[in-house]
């Protein structure tokens, strides 16, 4: 009786450098061996594309992403979609940078390999859903305050050369009352061209409130 022998699929580990406009991949089997590398566009045709190249090679299971958090991030929400297991891989082997020179195909190799090796493990985020959002919300926020803040250090500085007429409007005063008599200042007719100006700072905060 004639025997089939069914060999198993090999099994391919991806690697990929990421970057704004092109994302450069490498496949490996097994045992570290390298079965090519190509670039592909940051586009979700291009994920399709890459995924569609290293799954000739065979099973892809986990495939290591540079940049997840970044240029990589749509790429290793495709991937995983597609079941792949994303591993993010923060930096690559500098030693073998400066060994081999810059090259993104290098990079790609050297992200498969620390998959492969399990020298990196953490999964990717997914960057979406509640936690996403909320995490946009606290940048907006955070980058907010922080506009607040050196707009009304500004201010502040501004008015410490200011003429005596004017300090003594406005100096000393918490911020909630400093903004509110800032927005309150309006040119003059004084001979005086500092005191004349003084709408320039009330540029500073937007016109009074009505």
């Amino acid at each position: 009786m004639a025997m089939t022998i069914v060999e198993a699929a090999r099994a391919v580990t991806g690697g990929i450098d990421t970057h704004g406009e092109v994302h450069v991949a490498a496949a490996l089997d097994e045992v570290g061996g390298l079965l090519g590398t190509r670039a592909f566009d940051a586009t979700p045709e291009g994920y399709s594309a890459l995924l569609s190249w290293l799954a000739g090679f065979g099973a892809v299971e986990k495939a290591g992403v540079e940049g997840t958090g970044s240029y990589g991030a749509g790429l290793a929400r495709f991937l995983a979609r597609a079941g792949v297991e994303v591993i993010e891989v923060d930096r690559h082997n500098r030693q073998n940078r400066r060994r081999q020179g810059k090259s993104d195909p290098i990079d790609a190799v050297e992200a498969a390999r620390a998959v492969l090796s399990g020298s990196v493990r953490g999964k990717a985020k997914s960057r979406d859903g509640a936690v996403e959002a909320i995490r946009f919300l606290v940048v907006a926020k955070r980058s907010a305050r922080q506009a607040r803040v050196k707009a009304l250090t500004q201010m502040r500085q501004l008015t410490f050369t200011a003429p005596d007429q004017l300090q003594s409007r406005i100096k000393g005063l918490p911020a909630p009352q400093f903004i509110a008599a800032a927005k309150g200042l309006r040119p003059t007719r004084s001979a005086d061209p500092v005191m004349a100006g003084d709408e320039g700072i009330a540029l500073l905060t937007g016109p009074p409130h009505r």
